[in-house]
């Protein structure tokens, strides 16, 4: 693994992006439905309203609206009345899921030692 550069090393455009996509996926909505259109495929609104639990219909589409525009992700719209849209991740979005997956995996690997330590530090008291 390489380190990471230093912060002032950066281009700061790479920065911001970076941060901005951090702060994209640490919001539940956008990471639960990077999992359900990974597994899933396409899905109309309705369909992925019902995968999402919990999630407002205001906030899926914000969401959905902000990964469109990152490029995370397709809207068709079928010219069919009413009408028929689908939701599916680009490739983009698919290689983004991919990347926060080892997050999943680091979090699964050290999810005792981190609970201990959560313990530990609350037993303090």
């Amino acid at each position: 693994m390489h380190p990471a550069p230093l912060l002032k090393d950066l281009d700061p455009r790479l920065n911001a992006l970076v941060m901005d996509l951090i702060g994209r996926v640490a919001d539940k909505w956008t990471m639960t439905v990077l999992e359900v259109l990974a597994e899933a495929g396409t899905l109309r609104f309705t369909r992925l309203a019902e995968a999402v639990p919990g999630v407002s219909q205001k906030m899926l589409t914000q969401t959905l609206r902000a990964m469109q525009r990152d490029g995370l992700l397709l809207r068709t719209v079928h010219p069919v009345v009413p009408p028929h849209v689908d939701y599916r991740l680009t490739d983009l979005g698919l290689s983004l899921g991919e990347a926060f997956c080892g997050v999943w995996t680091w979090a699964e690997v050290h999810m005792e030692r981190v609970e201990s330590a959560r313990t530990a530090f609350d037993g303090r008291g």
